[in-house]
């Protein structure tokens, strides 16, 4: 009978040695610690989580109160400027300035914006009783009593009754009020006041609010030290602010969640407690673990800031490790009871129970695999989000059958889609959305239909229909098996629109100071603006001399017939959309007609709108330098359509240029015309003509000649005593009333002799009268020249001379005919232009025009002197575009004027730096060989890398430039040979490894230094 071998020990299952019932608690409890490891890590994470939303929260409710209020302070400084361009602004002009701005709607907080006059103890009985006169009649400055200064509220608006109860006021005679006033005064500078209760709440020590103060200085008086400052100051403007106004809905959605308390200063106590979001009991509810304390400056003033997260602020992140420990929990204990029933079954079959046991340990290996998957996807999402929603630009991705697969916070941000739009589920929704923003949609269109294939990107510039500009890029990606699409939206408006207007702006002054047309300047402005918002069709149109007919300035894009219709007719005619037009001039004032079809009384007023196809108007005046209405600009709609900001702007700054050119052209109309008049008129002109005697100079110089001195000129240039002689020999023989009023003299001062030929020629002018001398003494009978001159109040001026020979006298010189002009306010401007033509306007330095001129100057000097040397260095910021994208524009302009600022500080007065491109700069060495431009450029290299700037922020920046060489040679064929050459070199080091110098000498590579940037 066949015996069965023994079973070994070790062959033997864990069921043989135990029960079914130990087993499964043992298996039980292995599962148990999985699901326990599982949930601690998923609550690891969700806190994370937690506390990352929370500060992403803090930054953005902190970042939007600073917002608001440099806004508010910008509304501020709008008020101010408007005091900086009047010496007096009256109450009308006050309230009607602010009922454009619309303050109490478009700026919520703001409870009005008014004038506090600063009044000695002396004008204060005048200014109740100015008050009063203006229509209020119980007006009196309180509270009663005798101080050094007032400060009483005299112009507040918007003029509501709470506002009415202000008025009068001194806030200079409350300390926390009065220490404001004297910090604005004395630093110049937005000041705020520390917590206080409003007059407008009438007493009510509830509601707390604080104030916002600006100077306003003399316009006639200097301000740049503080002793200046204030012996300036004749005013401030203020705004009041209830801080349970201005903190509604400041935090948007997110904000609820968060209990946000806001102290005055660095305490937080209660008596310093100025804003509470949840008061009372609500505030105990709020968590003691996720808080945040931020201290900020406003104004000059510091408020402290303690956030704390409400209950459900961690809502669904929290959830999820309980959904883990239920989840291994019910799989612990289907586990335990699997292995129960297969330990019960062991009787039944020993290979089924081996079975069993396998299954369970790769059932249990499984488990751990998808735990640690699950926790591995979780952290990835929650990663990939927060970056995406953290990053400056817009993003969505979706594929090429515009199914959406995800966006970030950003792009619906910028694109403003409604929390109500389900645009994964409807993409078609999303892009419908999209396309009614924006003015014209074809480039969004044509990149959704034609999209890039491989790595290459598609770039397009979208204009939006409020004035907006967005940079689109499109490229194509795999996501799995699906071929995707990648789209990146940037918004740069600040960017395009500056560099638009700086673009229009330099044109305009260029074609000003060139001379050109006015009708080509204003055609130019007019271009410009619709080249900015190609939806906009714009023209202006001018007074005349008599005040009472318009004439059209320039409507490039408008029909013939609606130009025709205005030009040359009176005011009190034009009607319809004309009418607006006459309505702006009249009222002063910029007018806005959305809709013409519902702003027509009836239907034949706007019958010239419907010829030409237009539906909405925008009327904005054009003024002078002293405020002077000249015209006004328009600009049409096909659509009926409100401006934004941006529009505002822009018409604003066209309008401006306008005025400018219009002011230009009639200057140069009436130099030209005073001209004219001077060559045609004599003793009864209008213009300075003087009657001179220079008979006596003439007897002098014969007596020179006899007494052997042949080359007169080489004679003053060596005797300027003699010159100075000669001068006092000419008699002043008449003046006519032109030429008195020009020198600030009367018919009495001529009768006494008073007048000389200082009034013509000052001391330092005399060689310009030694050239007038020799050439009319030469036998010239007509001499022209310009010079400086002396008025009797002791001014000095410069003019233009003409001196004319009177037919008959050129042997005696007995009879001068001399006519001036004062060019002095010409030769003024004329310089403000040169200089606003070639200098760039953010560095301060010469601009690409101005620098080529002057190398072209040098080219031209070595051509003459070949034995002389001249080196040019290019420089280019190293990693400058990572600055505009880490930190933005803003602090990528002010890296740039601290460059600017620097190679300024290295130069010598004969060396002309200039920038030539973005982040591209040139210097000009003369006189400098290449070893000498070494060390030069070595020292400005070093100078830069170990310099730092610090921006508003607090960011420190340190930047290094790369930089190329190349000697100027008078051999080249012409100046752009040099920077092609140093172009090489700045290229060659930027290869190389940037830091560095390199020098392009026609011949063998050569660094001169190697400093690489750590």
């Amino acid at each position: 009978m066949p015996t069965r071998a023994p079973t070994s020990w070790f062959a033997r299952s864990v069921s043989h040695w135990v029960g079914p019932r130990v087993l499964a608690a043992l298996v039980l409890a292995l599962c148990l610690g999985l699901t326990y490891g599982a949930w601690r890590n998923a609550r690891d994470a969700s806190e994370q989580q937690v506390l990352a939303d929370f500060d992403f929260r803090v930054r953005e409710l902190v970042g939007n109160i600073v917002v608001r209020m440099q806004t508010y302070i910008q509304v501020l400084h709008g008020v101010q400027g408007l005091y900086a361009s009047s010496q007096d602004v009256a109450r009308r002009e006050f309230q009607a300035y602010l009922a454009v701005q619309q303050v109490d709607r478009h700026f919520p907080g703001i409870h009005g914006i008014g004038y506090l006059p600063l009044l000695p103890v002396a004008g204060l009985a005048r200014h109740e009783a100015g008050v009063r006169a203006e229509g209020y009649p119980g007006y009196a400055v309180r509270p009663p009593g005798q101080r050094a200064w007032y400060a009483p509220i005299t112009y507040l608006e918007p003029s509501s009754e709470s506002n009415l109860l202000a008025i009068g006021y001194d806030i200079g005679s409350e300390a926390v009020r009065r220490a404001a006033l004297e910090q604005a005064r004395d630093t110049g500078q937005a000041a705020m006041t520390g917590k206080i209760h409003l007059v407008q709440d009438g007493g009510s020590t509830q509601a707390h609010g604080f104030l916002v103060v600006l100077p306003v200085y003399d316009n006639g008086l200097p301000h740049a030290s503080l002793a200046q400052r204030r012996a300036a100051l004749r005013a401030w403007v203020f705004a009041p602010f209830r801080m349970g106004d201005l903190m509604a809905g400041v935090g948007g959605e997110g904000a609820r969640q968060l209990d946000l308390e806001i102290y005055d200063g660095a305490q937080l106590t209660e008596a310093a407690l100025m804003y509470d979001s949840l008061p009372g009991a609500q505030s105990s509810a709020a968590s003691d673990s996720l808080v945040s304390q931020q201290a900020i400056s406003i104004a000059g003033h510091a408020w402290t800031l303690r956030m704390r997260a409400m209950p459900g602020f961690d809502g669904e992140l929290l959830a999820r490790p309980r959904l883990v420990a239920w989840a291994g929990l019910l799989a612990s204990v289907v586990l335990a009871l699997a292995a129960w029933l297969l330990a019960a079954g062991r009787a039944r079959a020993q290979a089924a129970l081996a079975r069993s046991s396998e299954l369970t340990g790769q059932l249990e290996q499984g488990q751990a695999s998808v735990l640690a998957m699950a926790e591995a996807a979780q952290r990835s999402q929650a990663m990939l989000r927060s970056i995406l929603d953290s990053t400056i630009d817009g993003i969505l991705v979706d594929n090429v059958d515009g199914r959406i697969f995800t966006s970030n916070r950003r792009f619906r941000d910028l694109w403003q889609v409604p929390d109500a739009l389900d645009w994964q589920a409807d993409g078609a929704a999303l892009v419908r959305h999209v396309e009614c923003q924006l003015e014209q949609a074809a480039p969004f269109l044509g990149a959704r239909a034609h999209a890039p294939h491989g790595h290459r990107e598609r770039r397009d510039v979208l204009h939006l229909r409020d004035g907006r500009v967005v940079e689109q890029y499109v490229r194509s990606m795999q996501l799995g098996n699906e071929q995707a699409r990648l789209w990146t939206f940037r918004d740069i408006s600040e960017r395009s629109q500056m560099e638009r207007r700086e673009h229009t702006r330099r044109q305009v002054l260029e074609m000003l100071a060139t001379g050109a047309p006015l009708e080509r300047v204003l055609e130019s402005v007019v271009l410009s603006v619709q080249a900015d918002h190609p939806a906009m069709l714009c023209s202006i149109l001018l007074l005349d001399e008599s005040r009472h007919r318009l004439v059209l300035g320039a409507a490039p894009s408008l029909p013939a017939f609606f130009n025709l219709a205005s030009h040359g007719h009176d005011l009190d005619t034009l009607q319809g959309v004309h009418g607006i037009a006459v309505q702006a001039l009249r009222d002063g004032q910029r007018v806005i007609v959305g809709d013409l079809h519902a702003a027509a009384d009836a239907q034949e007023t706007m019958e010239l709108a419907w010829r030409a196809q237009l539906q909405s108007c925008w009327a904005e005046p054009v003024r002078g330098g002293s405020g002077k209405l000249l015209g006004v600009m328009m600009a049409y709609h096909r659509q009926p359509t409100l401006p934004g900001a941006a529009h505002l702007a822009r018409l604003s700054e066209a309008a401006h240029l306008a005025g400018m050119a219009i002011e230009q052209a009639q200057v140069a109309l009436a130099l030209r015309a005073g001209e004219a008049r001077f060559r045609s008129l004599y003793d009864h002109a209008p213009v300075a003509l003087w009657e001179q005697d220079w008979s006596a100079v003439r007897a002098a110089l014969d007596a020179l000649e006899q007494a052997g001195v042949r080359d007169l000129g080489a004679y003053f240039h060596a005797n300027p005593d003699a010159l100075q002689r000669l001068a006092g020999l000419v008699r002043i023989i008449d003046a006519n009333g032109a030429a008195l009023a020009q020198v600030r003299a009367n018919e009495d001062d001529q009768r006494r002799g008073a007048l000389g030929l200082a009034q013509n020629f000052d001391d330092s002018a005399l060689p310009c009268f030694g050239d007038a001398l020799l050439a009319l003494a030469g036998g010239a009978h007509l001499y022209e020249c310009e010079s400086s001159f002396v008025r009797l109040d002791g001014a000095a001026r410069q003019n233009e001379l003409s001196l004319l020979v009177m037919p008959g006298h050129a042997d005696s010189l007995d009879f001068v005919m001399v006519s001036t002009l004062d060019i002095t306010e010409r030769k003024r401007m004329n310089a403000e232009l040169l200089q606003l033509a070639t200098t760039d306007f953010l560095t301060g330095l010469p601009n690409r025009r101005h620098f080529m001129a002057a190398l072209e100057n040098e080219h031209a000097r070595l051509q003459r002197e070949l034995a002389r040397c001249a080196s040019v260095l290019m420089l280019d910021i190293d990693h400058f575009k990572r600055v505009n994208d880490e930190y933005g524009h803003a602090v990528g302009d002010a890296v740039l004027r601290h460059l600017g600022a620097l190679m300024c500080q290295a130069l010598r007065k004969v060396d002309v730096p200039g920038r030539v491109g973005g982040e591209e700069f040139a210097i000009l060495l003369p006189g400098t060989d290449l070893a000498a431009a070494a060390v030069f450029a070595e020292r400005l290299r070093r100078r830069v890398a170990e310099s730092s700037l610090t921006t508003d922020g607090g960011i420190l920046i340190t930047i290094t430039v790369s930089i190329g060489m190349a000697a100027m040679a008078g051999t080249d064929a012409d100046c752009d040979a040099v920077l092609a050459r140093a172009d090489e070199a700045l290229y060659r080091a930027k290869r190389g490894g940037r830091n560095r110098i390199e020098q392009n000498d026609g011949g063998s590579d050569g660094v001169l230094s190697k400093f690489m940037a750590q």
